[in-house]
C-alpha cells in the first residue's frame, strides 16, 4: 500500500492565492483541508479532487476549535498549515476607522496566531511545515495602505519568532511575501468601505500561480527558505530591497556605534556567503 498523502490545511481558500495554492497542492496529490466561511464556497472547494472543505472563519475561536476536531478525527493528522486568510483596506491611516482597522489586524495578525496556536500540536507532530502568507507590504509602507501593511509587518515578526520557537521542534517556519498578483482582496475592500481606488480592481495582473509554486516549496521542499519574496516583475524587486538597504541605512546613520561602508559591506557580504543562487 502506498503511503497516505500528506495534508494540509490553507484558510482563506475560496479565491484568490489561497484557492490557487488549494488547486496547485491537491493537483499534485497532496490532501488538502480548505478554509473559507460562505457555504456556496465550501461546496466548489469539496468539488476539487483531493480537497474537504471546511468551515472556517479565523477570527471565531469555534470555527477553529470545530476545524481542529474534524482533521484530528479524520486521522491524517497534519503536516502543514498555509496561513493565507486576508483582507486589505484602502485609505489614509487617519481616516480609517477604528472598526475598519480592528477587522484588518483580526484576521491578517491574530488570525494566523489563533490557527497556528491551535494547529501547532499535530504539526509538532508530524515535524512539519507552517507558512503565512505576507506581503511586499510587509516591507513597504504606502500611505492608502497603512493598516495593512502594519498587519503584514506583524507578519514577519510573527514568522521570526515562530521559527525560534519551532526550530528545536523540527518544524520549519517561513512566510510567503507576494508582491502584486489578480486576486479579489482588492475589490472585496473597496465593497466593504465603499472606496472606490484604482488599486481595487487587480484582474490586470498575473495569476499567482508563482505564489502557489512557492508554498509548495515552503511545505515541502527538502531545504525550506524562511522568506519567500515572489513578484511578478524586476521593478517590484527591486522596490522592496532597495527600501530594505534603505531601513539599514537609517538605522545606523547618527549613533554612538555607527559603522562605516567597508563595515557594512563585510556584513552584507558575510550573510551573502550562506545565501542561494538567483532562482532560474
Amino acid at each position: 500500500m502506498s503511503e497516505p498523502a500528506k495534508a494540509v490545511l490553507v484558510t482563506g481558500a475560496s479565491s484568490g492565492i489561497g484557492k490557487k495554492i488549494t488547486e496547485h497542492l491537491a493537483g499534485k496529490g497532496y490532501f488538502v483541508y480548505a478554509g473559507a466561511r460562505k457555504q456556496a464556497d465550501i461546496d466548489m472547494l469539496n468539488a476539487i479532487e483531493n480537497v474537504q472543505a471546511l468551515q472556517l472563519d479565523v477570527t471565531k475561536q469555534a470555527d477553529i476549535d470545530a476545524a481542529v476536531k474534524t482533521i484530528e478525527d479524520a486521522g491524517r493528522g497534519l503536516h502543514g498549515l498555509v496561513n493565507n486568510a486576508g483582507v486589505a483596506t484602502l485609505g489614509f491611516l487617519t481616516e480609517t476607522s477604528p472598526k475598519e482597522f480592528d477587522l484588518v489586524m483580526k484576521v491578517n495578525a491574530y488570525g494566523p496566531y489563533l490557527v497556528t496556536r491551535a494547529f501547532a500540536p499535530m504539526i509538532i507532530e508530524q515535524k512539519g511545515r507552517i507558512t503565512t502568507i505576507g506581503s511586499i507590504s510587509g516591507i513597504l509602507a504606502s500611505e492608502r495602505l497603512g493598516a495593512y501593511a502594519m498587519s503584514k509587518h506583524a507578519v514577519e515578526a510573527f514568522t521570526d519568532s515562530l521559527a525560534k520557537q519551532m526550530q528545536p521542534l523540527g518544524v520549519e517556519v517561513s512566510v510567503i511575501e507576494p508582491g502584486n498578483y489578480d486576486s479579489e482582496i482588492g475589490k472585496n475592500a473597496a465593497q466593504r468601505t465603499g472606496v472606490d481606488s484604482p488599486i481595487a480592481d487587480r484582474s490586470k495582473y498575473k495569476q499567482p500561480d508563482e505564489v502557489a509554486a512557492a508554498a509548495e516549496l515552503a511545505l515541502f521542499g527538502d531545504n525550506p527558505k524562511r522568506r519567500y519574496m515572489v513578484v511578478p516583475n524586476q521593478r517590484e524587486a527591486e522596490i522592496t530591497i532597495r527600501k530594505q538597504i534603505e531601513q539599514l541605512v537609517q538605522l545606523n546613520e547618527g549613533q554612538p556605534y555607527t559603522y562605516d561602508r567597508d563595515a557594512l559591506v563585510k556584513m552584507l557580504d558575510e550573510a551573502l556567503a550562506t545565501s542561494r543562487p538567483r532562482s532560474p
